[in-house]
C-alpha cells in the first residue's frame, strides 16, 4: 500500500487545533511519551510494514527540510 503524502485529513485545522489541546499541561517528557504513543496506536491502525517504512523515510526526509510533509 502506497503512502499517502497529499492532504488527506478532512478539517485539518480541527485536527491540529486537538493534537495542542492534547499536550496542554503536559511537561516535555509527558509531550514526547504522548507522542510516542500516538505514533504506535497510528501505526498499528496502518499495520502495512511497507507503508510504515514509507512513513519513516518520508519523516527522515523532512527533516532535512526535503520533504513534503
Amino acid at each position: 500500500m502506497p503512502l499517502t503524502l497529499d492532504p488527506n485529513i478532512a478539517d485539518a485545522d480541527r485536527f491540529y487545533a486537538d493534537l495542542l489541546a492534547a499536550h496542554d499541561g503536559l511537561s516535555e517528557a509527558e509531550s514526547h511519551a504522548f507522542n510516542a504513543r500516538l505514533v504506535l496506536i497510528l501505526a498499528n491502525h496502518v499495520g502495512d510494514h511497507e507503508t510504515l517504512r514509507q512513513a519513516l523515510d518520508a519523516a527522515a526526509r523532512a527533516d532535512d527540510g526535503a520533504g513534503s510533509v
